[in-house]
């Protein structure tokens, strides 16, 4: 039984009427989740230790990219199988200056050929660089039978803030003038799930159309590490495993001295009215699942149609890990399902 214990500490006195308290908690075992509804394939996911590379605190972006160099290269490994046994195509272009692989499927349904999804990866900012950073946007061209435009936008130290946007959105308008929006839309994980955000505020500040739908995957939607998941879920999810961990370091590389909280960033501070139709996903033991839940509530009360899926047991974007998982499955057909619904034909 995997164990992990927890630790809070406590703020006692609350006069009547304070809004809030800290809050202590005795040490306790957390069972391994073994319900019947988790595969026996993320059974052995959630199984493993915590990320023993959560201490790479990065300073610089040269510092940042060795690592990411060195880490794309098992990612970039798997591409070949993934792209044979889902079906698809993958070539490596460029919209407007913009670094691109195009994902097709070799049958594309009559129903998806005007449709055309834009990625923008994960990675913290300064991860899966190249191909690297394309297997989510494969996974959604194989599982859900879309073509697909991922965006491997600039990273440390070629660029920084705000180039990963910038790219993000020279690629979404030419989407817009090749499929017309009611035919495109927009997905991405963790910081490519912020990007998601930081796309639609800045296209609204640019009065540009909103796509048909967008797909939200447990985005860094608060650089600032304000919400409840960081505290309750630090040391229990096994892949980000600590809201001081390589993933904070990576975004303060990326903002270079840029405010956090400044919604191109932390999109959670920005205006989400006008949004599109957005699906949201993340995990019980998600060190983002609240960012995910608070992206998701400020949607709703801006009145925009707001899926949310949580999975049982499932950390940081462990819903995208492979094409023979059932999770991933699920969870892609669910996006794909949502994106068909809302997209023109």
């Amino acid at each position: 039984m995997t164990r992990i214990f927890l630790f809070a500490f406590l703020s006692l006195g609350l006069a009547g009427g304070a809004l809030a308290a800290d809050l202590s908690l005795p040490a306790r075992v957390l069972p391994a989740p073994h319900s019947d509804d988790i595969s026996p394939q993320m059974q052995a996911i959630i199984a493993n230790p915590p990320n023993p590379n959560v201490n790479p605190l990065w300073k610089t972006g040269e510092e940042a990219r060795v690592s990411a160099d060195a880490g794309a290269v098992a990612a970039v490994q798997r591409i070949p199988g993934l792209l044979e046994r889902l079906g698809l195509t993958m070539t490596a272009e460029t919209i407007g200056g913009v670094r691109v692989h195009v994902i097709t499927p070799k049958t594309l349904p009559a129903a998806n050929r005007a449709r055309l999804l834009v990625h923008v990866h994960g990675g913290c900012y300064v991860l899966s660089p190249g191909e690297a950073g394309t297997i989510e946007g494969i996974l959604m061209a194989g599982l859900g039978h879309f073509k697909v435009i991922s965006v491997d936008y600039r990273m440390p130290p070629e660029a920084y803030f705000p180039a990963a946007l910038d790219d993000a959105m020279t690629v979404y308008r030419a989407a817009l003038k090749t499929a017309g929006p009611k035919r495109v839309a927009v997905f991405g994980t963790s910081a490519g799930g912020a990007l998601t955000l930081e796309m639609m505020l800045k296209a609204k500040a640019l009065g540009l159309p909103m796509p048909a739908a967008i797909g939200v995957g447990t985005p860094m939607a608060d650089a600032t590490k304000v919400g409840d998941s960081f505290y309750t879920n630090e040391g229990i999810d096994n892949v980000l495993v600590s809201r001081d961990g390589f993933c904070d370091a990576a975004t303060v590389v990326y903002a270079h001295g840029h405010d956090l909280k400044d919604p191109l960033i932390s999109p959670i501070y920005g205006d989400m009215h006008g949004f599109p139709p957005a699906i949201l996903t993340t995990g019980t033991r998600d060190l983002l699942l609240s960012n995910t839940v608070r992206t998701h509530r400020k949607l709703r009360r801006a009145g925009v149609e707001a899926d949310l899926n949580v999975y049982e047991g499932e950390s940081h974007a462990q819903y995208g890990r492979g094409d023979n998982i059932p999770e991933t499955r699920e969870a892609f057909g669910e996006i794909a399902a949502f994106f068909a619904k809302h997209m023109a034909r």
